[in-house]
């Protein structure tokens, strides 16, 4: 079984208007919501793939209501833990340039957190769990690593979508797969990525310290994946970038659900362009049919 994690998710609410300006009550042309969140993204990708899941973290309040309601109707599983708090909104302002305004999210009790942490007493050596996304303000910065000691008791493996400190903790741990953007990639090491050369050596330390697979998202660039003895590269695929958000959590959803059924690379990297593609090409996760479409155009060569 996949497990995700979003400890902090939200409702996204999305307003479409042709101009923003400051200082003055602007009219939106359309509003849209959408669940939130980046485990809760990676979940709905797999389940598009009809790759079974269960999505964990916390959920309160009225708009925990709603987002639990949204996905009910996706018929996504949820095992979420309920808080006295509510669940934040995320503002997305969609104009000439994308402006986005998140909130901190909910306080979580200790007592909230411990009853959370046993949902990790059921992990064995068949589970899989996705951990990304924000930390909600009243919760240690620790907490992921407290995650993976009850991950690593059971014998569990790990997918992680952070950055800095906790991503660099995380390699000694073996993840299954990290999946770092250009700048991330370069922000962990410190290190100014100008050329191609630079990306492969960098993301060549990333399977040296400890991922197993990575994969080095370049966006408009294509995409790069890095294993123990081989490294790959996709090709970019044009088209109209709608949602450049969950497109992340396309691909990992999209590369972990293909290799735990198959164990194939080569195959779950494409899947895993495809899906990130698609999401991008979407105004939400992206649809099996439009990951299928997307899936004609990849073309991965060894580097």
């Amino acid at each position: 079984m996949i497990y995700t994690v979003t400890l902090n998710p939200s409702l996204d609410f999305i307003t479409r208007l042709k101009k923003l300006t400051l200082g003055e009550t602007n009219r939106a042309d359309s509003e849209t919501i959408f669940p939130g969140g980046k485990g809760i993204n990676v979940s709905r990708l797999l389940s598009q793939l009809a790759i079974d899941n269960t999505a964990w973290g916390f959920i309160g309040g009225f708009t925990g209501q709603h987002l639990k309601k949204t996905l009910n109707e996706s018929h996504l599983v949820q095992d979420f833990t309920p808080i006295a708090g509510n669940t934040r909104i995320n503002l997305k302002i969609k104009a000439i340039n994308e402006t986005e305004i998140n909130a901190t999210g909910p306080a979580v009790t200790e007592q909230e957190l411990a009853t959370f942490f046993q949902k990790f007493d059921c992990l064995t050596r068949n589970d899989v769990v996705v951990l990304s996304g924000s930390v909600p303000k009243s919760l240690s910065s620790h907490v992921y690593q407290q995650m993976l000691q009850k991950i690593q008791l059971c014998g569990a493996r790990f997918v992680i979508d952070t950055t800095g400190q906790q991503l660099k903790t995380a390699l000694a741990d073996q993840p299954l797969l990290v999946k770092p953007n250009r700048s991330e990639l370069a922000q962990l090491y410190d290190t100014d990525l100008v050329e191609q050369a630079d990306i492969l050596r960098w993301g060549r330390q990333l399977i040296i310290d400890g991922a197993q697979y990575a994969i080095v998202s370049l966006a408009g660039d294509g995409a790069l994946l890095f294993t123990k003895n081989d490294q790959y590269f996709a090709k970019p695929i044009k088209g109209q970038v709608q949602n450049s958000a969950g497109a992340g959590d396309s691909m990992i959803a999209g590369f972990i659900g293909t290799w735990l059924q198959t164990e194939d690379i080569l195959e779950s990297f494409k899947i895993a362009v495809a899906s990130g593609t698609a999401t991008a090409f979407s105004n939400d996760i992206a649809t099996k049919q439009k990951i299928e479409e997307i899936y004609q155009q990849v073309i991965i060569t060894a580097v």
